[in-house]
């Protein structure tokens, strides 16, 4: 007797040694989680996921501890990926990926060391761990654009003239402007998070919790556009004396309560009664694993998602580059002027910098390269905080994005192209990346390229390049400057990227 409940003992020590292990071997990762929850009302909800998957699988107990433990050694490939995944994501530094991959070692863990029957028990649960992590700021663009095309397009069925530029729009009695916080995004991941819980527990049939999870994410989209539309409406019959503070905050939320309101009465109507299947006792007709191998499993799981971080700091250490960068020895066969535009660039600071401005004629094209090694998240080449404008300039404006393809010289070079507005002047910018000695303007394929490198031990280099040129009302006589521009000067350019990176 005693050393059968010694040894459930040790195996209890075992399974919960397993699940909290990734919290010890990624707490950096898990530091970045609870960051992010600290500094973004957006995502301060992550602090409720641990506590409400604990009670979805306490309410699940009695069919849960009917399930014998039987380790599933294939899972510890699922695992392996996930900490493969997490090591990729360290190198290319993508923070989201890797906290979608640690949280994702959960799961993995439990199908590892209690075997495929016991996770899908708790299938749900697991599954509900991933809104924990911080994810969504990549929708904030389009549902800002959503949002101002919404907005617009109601206010003239309405019959209010209106003159749109990018995502700030006038009417007659004032200027407005769809910003970050008006995009609806926290709407949309609190409607999402509730919507997934509601539909689990309310529904059986996985079609209406599919077609319930969709409705919850329509609808806040949807309503908010609504928002928007009526906050402009109130401070235009206003005279622009409500809605336009402090308030329009409070309207906002309580427009979204009430619309929560009626999306949960609607999804009441095919409400179904609990699932009280005998599933369990299906699941009970299972082989009992000797303890041994839950202890070996456990610890094979251990063993597994430590070997990652280390590898990490490995690579890391020997990562790093001393070879002189040679982009201040660039010499343009154009006249250097001083700079034409008060336009500053809203990047991270790089290891150098060349900012200078060039004339032939009556042609002016600005250049900034940045060129990054040794990165770190302060000062990284590819990140979500570099953006063409500063995100608190209230002088300069992005009022269009799109990417082309450009023929210059030899080369044909997939780039950025982005029209930014300022005091008097507007400017088309180009704007490219160089990793691995390639050009690419997609940043994802530039993280791809980035760990490539770093898990080939050959250094983080990368720079970006950007070019400018003003315009009135034609873009093209711009493109045509930076196109001359770029002909004569980028194979020199190049050869001081090459030059610049080290040598292996």
């Amino acid at each position: 007797m005693t050393n059968k409940g010694s040894s459930y003992y040790w195996t209890g020590i075992a399974i919960g040694a397993a699940l909290l292990a990734p919290f010890l071997a990624y707490f950096e990762t898990v530091q970045s989680i609870v960051s992010i929850w600290n500094s973004s009302e957006t995502f301060a909800h992550g602090y409720i996921i641990l506590p409400i998957t604990l009670w979805l699988i306490w309410k699940r107990k009695n069919v849960i501890l009917k399930i014998n433990p039987q380790p599933c050694w294939l899972a510890i490939l699922g695992l392996a990926a996930c900490g493969f995944g997490w090591l990729l994501a360290e190198l290319a530094d993508v923070q989201v990926v890797r906290q979608y991959m640690f949280v994702m070692m959960i799961p993995f863990i439990v199908i590892v060391v209690l075997g495929w029957r016991m996770a899908w028990a708790m299938a749900f649960p697991l599954f509900y761990l991933l809104l924990a992590v911080p994810f969504g700021e990549i929708f904030l663009t389009p549902l800002v654009n959503f949002t101002a095309d919404f907005t617009v397009s109601a206010l003239q069925l309405t019959g209010i003239p209106v003159l749109r530029e990018g995502s700030t729009f006038s009417i007659p009695s004032g200027n407005w402007s769809v910003v970050e916080a008006c995009s609806g995004l926290r709407y949309l991941i609190s409607s999402f998070t509730l919507g997934c819980l509601y539909a689990y527990l309310t529904y059986n049939s996985a079609k209406r919790r599919l077609i319930f999870i969709l409705f919850s994410i329509v609808t806040p989209i949807i309503a908010n556009g609504l928002r928007a539309y009526m906050i402009v409406m109130i401070g235009h019959y206003s005279g622009m004396t409500m809605a336009v503070g402090f308030d329009h905050l409070i309207y906002g939320w309580l427009f979204f309560g009430l619309v929560m309101f009626f999306m949960f009465w609607i999804g009441s109507f095919w409400r179904e009664s609990p699932d009280t299947s005998p599933d369990s006792a299906k699941l009970a007709a299972q082989a009992i694993a000797p303890n041994s191998t839950i202890l070996k499993a456990a610890a094979s799981a251990i063993l597994c998602i430590s070997l990652w971080p280390v590898y990490a700091a490995y690579i890391n250490s020997e990562a790093v580059n001393s070879t002189d960068v040679k982009l201040a020895q660039f010499k343009s066969d154009w006249q250097e002027v001083p700079e034409f535009v008060s336009w500053k660039l809203g990047f991270l600071p790089a290891y150098v910098e060349v900012n200078q401005s060039y004339r032939s004629n009556s042609t002016l094209v600005g250049m900034h390269l940045g060129y990054y090694r040794n990165q770190t998240r302060s000062s990284s080449l590819i990140n979500s905080v570099n953006q063409l404008v500063k995100r608190a300039a209230t002088d300069w404006h992005e009022t269009d994005s799109s990417l082309r393809t450009e023929t210059l010289g030899p080369r044909i070079i997939k780039i950025k192209e982005s029209k930014l507005k300022g005091p008097g002047h507007s400017i088309l910018v180009w704007q490219w990346y160089w990793v691995d000695g390639k050009y690419m303007a997609n940043s994802y394929q530039g993280k791809f390229w980035q760990a490539k490198q770093k898990l080939l031990m050959q250094g983080d280099d990368g720079a970006v390049l950007i070019f400018y040129a003003p315009y009135e009302v034609n873009p093209e006589k711009a493109r045509t400057a930076m196109r001359a521009f770029l002909s004569t000067n980028l194979p020199g350019l190049e050869s001081k990227l090459a030059l610049s990176k080290k040598q292996f």
